[in-house]
């Protein structure tokens, strides 16, 4: 993709932000645009990232390993989105700041144990299975409160909110159900642990983003409108 395209995205996404913020009464400075990278090749994320963007998501660890040594110059934050396996916490504690997907209390353990103490704490979210698919990852909202309860008291690790991935919808009134329910969960968390800053919800992709922010989101992980389709064979 050519650099002008890029630039011209993220621009486009940047003002879709703020007429949906305008449009919903809230602050374009709430929202953290959060480009989704997968697949894009390194030299694709200096491009972004000398255009303003600051926050990249990265779903398979060893591909976001090497861009993160070939961009490791640059003040990149790295958020992991994808499914985390046992076998690869070791390296996201030691190489991300933020991972939006642990929904097991296995994995936030590891995670707490191998996040290296000289690094600040590891940003968490608690993904949710929102629409109860069986082909998703993420726990069931009824189990929520008690992963949470175990979560806050792990060291090493800050609890910031939760993270959905809502089954795809047209219309948006229907896109909206989902994200209501997310952050009414969230504001039970809040009242529930009222000493944490649960102050994220990350939710929201390219084609429901302004349904996610009229909701509350205040991550929106954006990946097609900025780079294009996505390239499997990489």
């Amino acid at each position: 993709m050519r650099k002008e395209t890029i630039v011209e995205n993220l621009n486009g996404v940047g003002e879709r932000i703020v007429t949906c913020c305008n449009n919903c009464a809230r602050s374009p400075a709430e929202i953290t645009l959060l480009a989704v990278s997968k697949t894009q090749p390194a030299e694709v994320l200096r491009i972004a990232y000398e255009a303003g963007q600051r926050h990249f998501g990265e779903n398979y660890l060893q591909e976001a390993l090497q861009k993160q040594d070939r961009l490791a110059e640059l003040d990149i934050c790295w958020h992991f989105i994808g499914p985390l396996q046992s076998n690869k916490t070791r390296a996201v504690a030691e190489h991300f700041q933020w991972v939006h997907s642990v929904d097991r209390l296995k994995i936030a353990q590891r995670l707490s144990r191998q996040r290296p103490d000289a690094l600040p704490p590891l940003n968490i979210c608690l993904q949710v299975n929102i629409d109860g698919e069986q082909s998703k990852s993420g726990i069931v909202p009824e189990a929520l409160a008690a992963l949470a309860q175990s979560v806050v008291q792990l060291p090493g690790l800050r609890l910031r909110g939760l993270m959905a991935i809502p089954v795809a919808r047209r219309d948006p009134a229907q896109q909206r159900r989902p994200f209501v329910e997310l952050a009414r969960l969230l504001q039970a968390l809040r009242a529930q642990f009222p000493q944490t800053p649960l102050d994220t919800l990350s939710m929201g992709m390219s084609a429901d983003m302004e349904a996610a922010i009229a909701c509350g989101a205040t991550i929106v992980r954006i990946g097609t409108d900025i780079f294009g389709a996505r390239n499997y064979s990489v």
